[in-house]
């Protein structure tokens, strides 16, 4: 998807309030991509992706820009956090296992897109497989009277099927017991290596078992086995390769929580600078095995985001720092902002309750005033408690309409609006006692 910086900004726009500067800085490097592709190969090389440090307290935005984009431009993306891993030698998750995720992640992404391309052909090899366990085979020998015959039965068939007048039919399938294809990429590959031999040799014995299903849950289990056949797996993963190597985007959260703070006497084990020291390579770019080939990762694009309240980015090692040129600041969430992220954005927090709720045919509104008290009581709540930004306006809206959505289901047919005084009455205690918002808000 080719769209140009301001283009991504406005469809950022849809889905989060603010941050201008943050979406404007990820909208440039993610054109600079496409820019880069459309170069001669031997000037390619040389432009490396100007990674991005993002700096703002939890719940302003980080995440969820880079997710939306990745969505977006139908891009492998990975989000993970900083202090899940270990340095190398420690038992847990070692770095490169990000990038195994993300190839994992590519993968299935590509293979949607084969499978949807190709949906005709998938769909024409379910519907031949059970008319052809419905309909008694043709006899051998038949003459062209009974072999018109049957091909009138199988259309008329073909035409029921696809009605679904025969989803409850009960026919005998078979499904495969073997590690398939595309098996758990986020391990070591010499542990795959194992696994798949093992995998081999029990399913040389045990390959597949037969069952009784209905049609419908026959046609899922037929399309796996339709894709195995008919989709070109070689071509699968070397595009998921080349889309993770030129498109594929590592979030790395909680970055901060691997800064050693100058002031910091004390360093936890396993070390967070060693940790950092295993990040580096991958950031200036290596090799990493896979089960599916090597990945180059020279021309990923790396997206960090920390708080940094403890600790601050010139506290990350000199060398990483210089890694992630591009730095920056996203705003604290004053109460304007977060009464347009209630209002807004498409999926904005009140159009999800108000969908939730139309479920049992609860037709749920709110006053414009009782959205901007909502919003008020969660500035004062994130003033006084620890800033969590936006997700305090989750639990503000959890806690102001769990009696109504309780009894839900007996108020069917009915309008409820929520207004400014039931904000206050069911909100104002709470947000008042410092004591309780602690354990409620």
């Amino acid at each position: 998807m080719n769209m140009t910086p301001k283009e991504i900004v406005k469809y950022l726009d849809d889905y989060i309030i603010g941050q201008f500067e943050a979406k404007k800085a990820i909208a440039i490097a993610l054109r600079n991509r496409y820019r880069r592709m459309q170069l001669p190969k031997e000037i390619q090389e040389d432009i490396m992706p100007k990674n991005i440090l993002m700096i703002g307290s939890t719940g302003v935005g980080k995440t969820e820009i880079a997710r939306r984009l990745a969505k977006m431009m139908a891009l492998p993306f990975v989000k993970v956090e900083a202090s899940k891993y270990t340095e190398v030698g420690f038992v847990g998750r070692d770095v490169e296992s990000m990038v195994r995720d993300l190839v994992n992640i590519s993968i299935n992404l590509v293979k949607s897109e084969h499978k949807e391309k190709n949906k005709a052909d998938i769909d024409e090899y379910v519907e031949k497989m059970i008319i052809e366990k419905l309909l008694p085979p043709l006899p051998k020998g038949a003459n062209e009277e009974k072999k018109e015959q049957y091909k009138k039965s199988f259309e008329k068939m073909k035409t029921r099927l696809k009605k679904g007048e025969l989803d409850e039919l009960e026919i005998e399938v078979e499904i495969n017991n073997s590690l398939g294809e595309f098996g758990d990429a986020t391990m070591p590959p010499e542990v795959i290596k194992v696994q798949e031999s093992i995998m081999k040799i029990i399913s040389s014995k045990t390959s597949s078992i037969k069952k009784e299903v209905r049609v419908k849950e026959a046609k899922e289990i037929l399309k796996n086995e339709a894709s195995e056949k008919l989709l070109d797996f070689d071509k699968i993963k070397a595009g998921a390769l080349e889309r993770v190597e030129n498109g594929g985007i590592i979030f790395i959260d909680e970055i901060d929580k691997i800064a050693v703070s100058s002031n910091s006497s004390s360093r936890q084990d396993p070390s967070k600078e060693g940790v950092q020291r295993d990040l580096l390579p991958l950031v200036e770019g290596s090799d990493v095995n896979t089960k599916y080939g090597v990945v180059k990762t020279n021309h990923i694009l790396f997206i960090s985001a920390g708080a940094f309240h403890l600790s601050k980015p010139s506290d990350l090692i000199p060398e990483l720092q210089g890694r992630f040129p591009l730095r920056v600041e996203l705003n604290s969430l004053d109460e304007d902002a977060l009464y347009k992220i209630l209002t807004i954005p498409k999926n904005s927090l009140l159009k999800q309750y108000k969908a939730l709720l139309g479920v049992e045919k609860v037709d749920l509104e709110f006053d414009d005033e009782a959205i901007k008290a909502i919003a008020k009581i969660s500035q004062m709540a994130n003033e006084k408690l620890e800033d969590i930004g936006a997700r305090r306006l989750h639990t503000v809206v959890e806690k102001l309409l769990e009696d109504i959505s309780f009894i839900a289901d007996e108020k069917k047919g009915e309008k409820i609006v929520v207004s400014k005084e039931l904000v206050h009455e069911k909100l104002d205690i709470v947000a008042n006692d410092e004591d309780v918002s602690r354990y409620i808000l």
